[in-house]
């Protein structure tokens, strides 16, 4: 926290209802003050009403120490101080009792009530002071004097105050909404920070989901086909010498094909990471969206730099050559879409077909693809495997279905995989052309 808010309750420490022990001992001193004054001024106006002078002393001193009570009770000190103005004592008690009240959270209409009753007590005690001081000839001035007298001591006693508390109030109110402001703008940019961590967590788990789904749909299909083709080359390596030798040729061509992919990856997602750890340093507030722009660049780079439709052929190719007996068919006018939407039918069909060699191996199967107006779709279909078949025994880790259904929703495309009635197995896929 800031200066404000909590730090700003806790600073409270004074008795009562004081906030300060300062505040405490600077009501005391003026207090003290007030009585004095008010027991000095309490000794004429005890011989001028006739009563005993200690009886005026120790009303002077009641009345003055009212003023240790003006931050509670504001009201009642400018009371006491225009009941007390007849009596001409409390001078320092009514300034400073009219500059609390007027500086309070009181409504307007009581504040101009009491100065106005202050104003108009001090005009009529000056007037007939002044009035008694001319008849005695102790001033020879005109009578115009009177008046003039009345008026400006009335305001000079009555408006400075009051122009004073209104402003120091204003001023307080306006530093309690300032920092009512400053600690909800905290409390705002705490929640925001906290919004930009979550955040920043879901990013990060969405793209490891996107890493694993990109490295099992390049590192599965490629080794996949290199395993089976080793098993084909240990089937023939004494039989037939030449279809052993070609064999090991694509298992050398698959091998070097998945390390060039992996490279691509592992390069996008070090250059990546670099920036995202450099402007983490720099700056820790903004790394959120430094790393989703590097995480957003990346993945335009690996989607640029991904298979797309054309090499559909190449995909079928490469495994009839595993011995997988496929047919690739195509409707409708080809034409290109977006790198996004070609790479995701590409990986489907890829994903489709290393399910078939490593669950249905020897199963003669089906790849359609078909260009519609608003969308592409594919399906990868094969049938019963035959019994008599050899499979390689491919591990299956269970995650290929699931990453072609993710990559299809993210597309706002429709997904649907199961076994067919005859027994095999079938992948299909709508993917939204734009």
């Amino acid at each position: 926290m800031t200066a404000t808010g909590e730090d700003h309750v806790t600073a409270r420490g004074g008795p009562w209802w004081w906030a300060r022990r300062r505040s405490a001992v600077f009501d005391a001193s003026l207090a003290v003050v007030s009585a004095l004054e008010c027991a000095l001024e309490g000794i004429p106006f005890a011989r001028d009403a006739g009563i005993p002078v200690a009886a005026g002393v120790v009303f002077g001193l009641l009345a003055g120490s009212v003023l240790l009570v003006r931050r509670r009770w504001p009201i009642a000190v400018v009371l006491v101080s225009i009941a007390i103005t007849p009596a001409e004592m409390g001078f320092v008690m009514g300034v400073v009792g009219l500059y609390t009240l007027a500086a309070a959270e009181l409504p307007r209409r009581i504040i101009a009530s009491l100065a106005g009753m202050s104003l108009v007590g001090t005009l009529i005690v000056t007037f007939v002071k002044t009035r008694q001081d001319m008849s005695r000839g102790d001033l020879d001035i005109g009578d115009w004097f009177v008046p003039f007298a009345a008026i400006t001591m009335s305001l000079g006693f009555t408006a400075p105050p009051v122009l004073l508390g209104l402003y120091v109030g204003a001023r307080r109110r306006l530093m309690e909404s300032l920092r009512e402001r400053a600690d909800s703008l905290e409390r705002e940019l705490q929640l925001l920070a906290e919004r930009a961590e979550e955040r920043a967590e879901w990013a990060r788990n969405e793209e490891r989901t996107r890493i694993a789904r990109e490295m099992h749909d390049v590192v599965a299909h490629r080794v996949s086909l290199m395993v089976v083709h080793a098993a084909a080359l240990q089937a023939v390596a004494r039989k037939d010498p030449e279809k052993a030798v070609r064999n090991a040729a694509l298992v050398g061509d698959m091998g070097r094909q998945a390390l060039t992919e992996l490279r691509e990856m592992l390069g996008v997602l070090r250059s990546g990471g670099g920036e995202r750890r450099e402007s983490a340093a720099a700056v820790p507030l903004a790394a959120v969206g430094v790393a989703a722009a590097a995480a957003a660049a990346a993945s335009r780079a690996a989607d640029d730099e991904g298979p797309c439709l054309a090499e559909l052929e190449e995909l079928v190719g490469q495994s009839a050559a595993a011995g997988m007996v496929v047919a690739l068919s195509v409707e409708g006018d080809v034409r290109s879409y977006a790198p996004l939407v070609e790479q995701t039918a590409y990986r489907v069909v890829q994903e489709a077909l290393t399910n078939v060699h490593k669950h249905a191996a020897g199963a003669k199967t089906y790849v359609r693809l078909a260009h519609r107006v608003s969308e592409i779709a594919m399906q990868v279909e094969n049938e019963p495997p035959e019994e008599a078949a050899s499979s390689a025994r491919l591990p299956s880790g269970g995650n290929g279905l699931v990453g072609m259904r993710e990559r299809v929703s993210a597309l706002g495309g429709v997904f649907v995989s199961g076994p067919t009635d005859a027994g095999g197995f079938r992948v299909s896929a709508v993917i939204p052309a734009s």
